[in-house]
This record gives structure tokens, C-alpha cells and sequence, in this order.
């Protein structure tokens, strides 16, 4: 399975919380990224379009507020499925770092 791309992750990860609209879901990002990564509204879409097409997000309903229609979207079985699969292979990655980086600094905590 191909590594999901950090903005994908990340809009998977806003949806895990809950069915969002697409500035939620920005601002999401924003604040879980802690404010490296700014999605653009056409990134966004464009990647939406992608991940319904794929299954792993779904049109949840809409709304119209001032006039305009408000789409929420939400996390599908499938697409919780790939972001566990995916934070797992985070996980195991980032351990086997730490794991490394204690063996080079040896036991008494200085550079081998």
C-alpha cells in the first residue's frame, strides 16, 4: 500500500473527529499540522473528489448558510481503515528512529 502524502493524512485525520465542511476541515489541518501545512480551497477540493472517488470519504449532507451551499464531508469505514493503517506505519517508522538515535547516543546519554 502507498504512504499517504502528509496533506491527505492530514484531511483524514480532521474527518476522524467528525463530519467537517471544507473550512473546518482547513483549519483543522492548520491546527493539527500546528500551522505547517495551509491547505488552498482547490488543494483541498481537488484531494476530496480524490478520496470520495478512492471510498475513503463520503458526502455527509449540506447546508446553505448566506446563500451558499455548505457540503460536510466524513470519514468512511474504509478511509478509517487506511488512516489507522497509516498512522501504524507513522508509528513503527518513527519508533525504530528513536530506537536508533537512543542506541547512537549510548547508555550515558552522549554521541557513540
Amino acid at each position: 500500500m502507498k504512504p499517504l502524502q502528509e496533506p491527505t493524512f492530514l484531511i483524514l485525520t480532521a474527518l476522524a473527529a467528525g463530519p467537517r465542511h471544507g473550512y473546518g476541515i482547513v483549519a483543522d489541518v492548520v491546527e493539527i499540522s500546528a500551522g505547517r501545512v495551509r491547505l488552498r480551497p482547490g488543494t483541498l477540493y481537488a484531494a476530496l473528489d480524490r478520496l470520495e472517488a478512492d471510498g475513503l470519504v463520503a458526502a455527509d449532507r449540506e447546508e446553505i448558510v448566506d446563500g451558499r451551499v455548505r457540503r460536510y464531508y466524513r470519514l468512511t469505514e474504509g478511509g478509517a481503515a487506511r488512516l489507522d493503517a497509516e498512522a501504524g506505519r507513522l508509528s513503527r517508522n518513527a519508533e525504530a528512529a528513536r530506537s536508533r538515535l537512543r542506541a547512537l547516543r549510548g547508555p550515558m546519554g552522549g554521541t557513540a
